[in-house]
C-alpha cells in the first residue's frame, strides 16, 4: 500500500489534469493486463493515481517525469515497491531505443502508458514511433478528438496526416471514453484510452519511409485541393494513370496503402 503524496497544483504549462476516478483506473488496468515479467513505462505519472494501481498488479514500473515537484512525493509514495524506478526527464526528448537497451531486461520490448498532456500528445506519438522497434504496445489517455484521428478511416473528417502514419506503422484500437468529471482539474474536453500496437512489418511497405512522411505531409497540407495540385511537379497525368489512382480526388480519400504506392512510385522515378 503506498503513502499519500502531498496536495501538488496542476500546471497549465505542464498540461496537467490529475485523473481520480477509480473506476476508470481499473478498467484502464484492466485494458493494459500488465505483468511482472514485462517492462512497463508510465509517462507522467502525475500523482500516482494509475501508476499505484499499474504497481499492485505488475509489481515493477518505471516512469519518466518531467516535473521535478512531483518527483520527490513519488518517490516517498512508492518507497516500498522495489521495482519502482523513476526516470527525470521530457518524454519528447526521451531516447526510448536506449533504454530499452538498458536496464536488467535489455531488449524486452517497452509497454508504454500514459495519460498524456493534450498540448504535448502528437508530437509524443510521433517520437514514440521512432522507437517502434522496441516497443510492445502502447496505451494513452488522449483528448477525444486526437484519439478519433488516430484511429480515423479514410474519408472520414478525422481523416489525415496522423491518422495514415499512425496506422502505417501500428494497429490502432479506440478503447473507451473517459468523461472530464474523471480529472482533476475537470478539462474541458472528453478524454479517450487508444492502445497502438506497432507492426512487425507494415502490411504496405514503403521503399523510402522518410519520403513517405513528406508524401503524406504534402498530401494533407491542403486538404481541399485535388491530388493533382497538391502533387503539381512531382507526378503528371501519366503517372496518376500508371498509379491507377484518380487526380481528381481529394486527399482524404487516399488509404495508407495508396500513400504508399504514390511515395513508391516518387521515389522509383527519383535520380
Amino acid at each position: 500500500m503506498s503513502n499519500r503524496p502531498p496536495v501538488h497544483q496542476a500546471r497549465k504549462r505542464f498540461g496537467q489534469n490529475f485523473l481520480r476516478d477509480p473506476g476508470v483506473i481499473q478498467r484502464i488496468v484492466h485494458v493494459i493486463a500488465p505483468r511482472s515479467d514485462q517492462r512497463l513505462i508510465e509517462i507522467g505519472p502525475g500523482q500516482g493515481a494509475l501508476t499505484e494501481q499499474l504497481l499492485d498488479a505488475a509489481g515493477v514500473l518505471e516512469v519518466i517525469e518531467l516535473d521535478r515537484d512531483l518527483i520527490p512525493g513519488l518517490r516517498v509514495q512508492f518507497f516500498n515497491y522495489p521495482g519502482f524506478v523513476i526516470h527525470e526527464g521530457d518524454a519528447l526528448k526521451f531516447d526510448f531505443s536506449a533504454l530499452a537497451a538498458e536496464g536488467e531486461t535489455p531488449g524486452k520490448p517497452l509497454r508504454v502508458i500514459g495519460n498524456l498532456p493534450y498540448n504535448i500528445s502528437t508530437p509524443l506519438i510521433f517520437h514514440l514511433l521512432t522507437a517502434r522497434d522496441a516497443i510492445a504496445d502502447m496505451h494513452f489517455m488522449l483528448q477525444r478528438e486526437v484519439v478519433e484521428r488516430l484511429a480515423a478511416t479514410p474519408g472520414s473528417s478525422a481523416w489525415g496526416r496522423l491518422s495514415v502514419m499512425a496506422q502505417y506503422y501500428c494497429r490502432v484500437d479506440n478503447l473507451f471514453v473517459v468523461p472530464p468529471e474523471a480529472f482533476t482539474p475537470r478539462p474541458k474536453v472528453e478524454s479517450a484510452i487508444v492502445r497502438l500496437v506497432p507492426h512487425a512489418e507494415p502490411p504496405h511497405v514503403a521503399h523510402d519511409e522518410a519520403l513517405f512522411g513528406d508524401i503524406v505531409r504534402e498530401a494533407f497540407g491542403q486538404r481541399r485541393k485535388t491530388l493533382r495540385n497538391n502533387f503539381k511537379g512531382r507526378l503528371d497525368d501519366a503517372a496518376w494513370d500508371t498509379l491507377e489512382i484518380d487526380a481528381g480526388r481529394r486527399p482524404q480519400t487516399l488509404n495508407v496503402e495508396e500513400l504508399v504506392r504514390i511515395a513508391n512510385h516518387v521515389a522509383g522515378a527519383m535520380p
